[in-house]
């Protein structure tokens, strides 16, 4: 048996259990992990509340790491005893212990700890292929970033100074822009003070940004595409306010033949090769110093209603673990 958490209703902080799980035996192209540290994300609270649909009952999270406890058949890239991180799905990463596909497991390089592995994976993915793929940075452009001191924003911070990239990202509050800045943000625009729009134009001279990676959803995603150069891009890779409500793609047009995308991390890293790619990138980031971990929120796997109360109340900064 092992103590993990599960749902049995969508709704609020209040409909995750602490409870005993049977885990068993992988079956084929399964393995069995006993968790050193899981992952928090804000893709949690959609599952939680239903905004994207799993079967019921079910488990909550998509990120941990921790130490390969037995294999199933037709398992070849890990062994018993690796160190391991993942991020994907199914769903079911809190938890002290869980069989789980090995295709989402990548081996852990030795100077990279658990917890930092279970803060970055999904994180520092995404980051990863938003910067690399989805919109591909070369060096010298000028970005705007929304949620610069949350977790994705503050590896997107360190990243985009490493490729010699200006980014301006958006916060909610003065401690969170002096955050951001001090993790390689070149202009903070604190939004409960500031009208973004104007401050984007401001900057750039009113040529506005190529691109826009956007996490923030429903409140800022008429303001985002005000941002965008024309035949600028929006990435909108979350909604945290909300979803973002329909539109006519005449939006689009009269702006300047602008593109957009609702990327996942999961359609990127579908391909074994693709994820070992960016998992390599991304190590190579954390392991060169280029980009640093910021582990700023722990909390034992039994109070993570509290943790989830605190990251929808926009209360913590960087990245948060549950320890099981």
């Amino acid at each position: 048996m092992a103590k993990a958490i599960r749902i049995n209703a969508v709704g609020g902080p209040e409909v995750m259990e602490y409870v005993d799980v049977e885990v068993g035996e992988p079956g084929p192209g399964e393995v069995r992990v006993r968790q050193a540290a899981c992952g928090l994300n804000y893709i949690d609270v959609y599952f939680r509340t239903g905004a994207y649909p799993q079967p019921l009952p079910a488990g909550l999270g998509m990120e941990g790491a921790g130490t390969v406890e037995a294999v199933g058949a037709g398992v070849t890239h890990v062994k018993v005893g690796d160190r391991v991180a993942y991020a994907g799905r199914p769903t079911g990463a809190y938890a002290e212990a869980r069989v789980m596909p090995a295709s989402i497991l990548v081996k852990l390089p030795d100077g990279i700890d658990f917890e930092t592995a279970a803060a970055m994976m999904l994180q520092g993915l995404t980051v990863q292929y938003l910067f690399h793929r989805t919109f591909p940075l070369h060096g010298g452009e000028t970005i705007l970033f929304h949620a610069a001191a949350g977790g994705v924003g503050l590896i997107a911070c360190q990243w985009a100074r490493a490729l010699g990239v200006t980014m301006i990202g958006t916060v909610g509050s003065d401690e969170k822009a002096a955050l951001a800045k001090a993790h390689g943000c070149a202009h903070t625009i604190n939004y409960n003070k500031e009208n973004f729009v104007e401050r984007v134009k401001e900057i750039t001279g009113g040529k506005g940004v190529p691109v826009v990676y956007d996490s923030i959803g429903k409140d800022t995603f008429t303001g985002s595409l005000d941002c965008l150069s024309p035949l600028g891009m929006m990435v909108s890779f979350g909604s945290a306010s909300g979803p973002v409500p329909p539109f006519s793609l005449n939006e689009l047009a009269s702006r300047g033949s602008l593109f957009i995308t609702r990327p996942s991390l999961f359609a990127y890293t579908a391909k074994r090769e693709d994820l070992d790619k960016m998992a390599a990138d991304l190590f190579n980031m954390v392991l060169s110093k280029k980009v640093k971990i910021e582990v700023n929120q722990r909390y034992a796997l039994k109070d993570v209603a509290q943790a989830h109360r605190d990251l929808e109340a926009r209360k913590t900064t960087g990245s948060t673990i549950l320890l099981p």
